[in-house]
């Protein structure tokens, strides 16, 4: 597989050795060169004279996993634009834990080797071409789209915030009716009923959680006077993550009782 005028080289850093070597051979059939390694240490020494276009690692390695080496790696100048996927549970709290340390997707490892190795080349051509996300269901030069159930609305997000894209993303699940404006990647105007701001983020966090149905759609452009946001999206989604958490204990108790 060609990437930027070169094979794509991709480190795979898992200490599972079984499913490291099924991953390592999936990837190997998508076109991919594949180095591994069981020790994220030892695969931060060779970036000094083997470079890959993308590192895969999971993030529940005992000593040092995705997050701690997306820290490292983007702190050196060097490196700063190397791609790091995360291989995780599959949960929101680790998709959200993996975009805050600064991985640049995430994958469920849970998953089959076959998918997993179609996702990361969708991800690098993805990154390669531009903002061309294939998991969208439809798409067209002045919109995209695609439905709840299918893909979780902090991906979306995360997606739109990477790759700099300035429009307004408009979200109907259930009784939630909310439109977030992005500018260059970062969100500055939100709206949701009569909230706005960063409580309207939060509501809207908080109503698309675990798969919940609706819909979205991002208008490529359209941009807001307005700037209601003040904090960063991941702060956002990571509050709305703690509050639906939190809520989701209180009803559990109040059940028990």
């Amino acid at each position: 597989m060609i990437i930027a005028g070169r094979t794509a080289k991709l480190l795979l850093v898992d200490s599972n050795v079984y499913f490291a070597k099924r991953l390592g051979d999936a990837l190997r059939r998508e076109g991919f060169e594949v180095a591994t390694s069981t020790q994220a240490a030892f695969a931060l020494t060779t970036l000094e004279y083997d470079t890959p276009t993308a590192i895969l690692c999971a993030t529940n390695m005992r000593e040092m996993g995705a997050l701690e080496i997306a820290r490292i790696i983007h702190a050196d100048s060097k490196n700063a634009a190397l791609q790091i996927i995360a291989l995780g549970d599959g949960s929101q709290r680790a998709l959200m834990e993996a975009f805050q340390a600064g991985c640049d997707d995430y994958i469920d490892r849970n998953q089959q080797p076959t998918v997993i190795a179609a996702h990361v080349k969708q991800i690098l051509v993805s990154k390669a071409e531009g903002f061309q996300p294939t998991q969208m269901l439809t798409q067209s030069d002045t919109s995209l789209s695609g439905n709840l159930t299918h893909h979780d609305l902090t991906g979306v997000m995360q997606m739109l915030g990477h790759a700099r894209q300035t429009g307004a993303l408009h979200i109907n699940a259930g009784a939630t009716d909310g439109i977030l404006f992005f500018d260059a990647g970062e969100i500055i105007h939100a709206e949701c009923g009569i909230l706005f701001g960063d409580e309207a983020v939060i509501h809207i966090l908080k109503s698309c959680v675990n798969g919940a149905s609706g819909v979205y759609k991002f208008a490529y452009g359209t941009t807001s006077s307005q700037r209601t946001v003040l904090r960063s999206s991941t702060d956002l989604m990571l509050d709305a993550m703690r509050e639906y958490d939190e809520g989701t204990r209180d009803m559990a108790d109040k059940e028990a009782l």
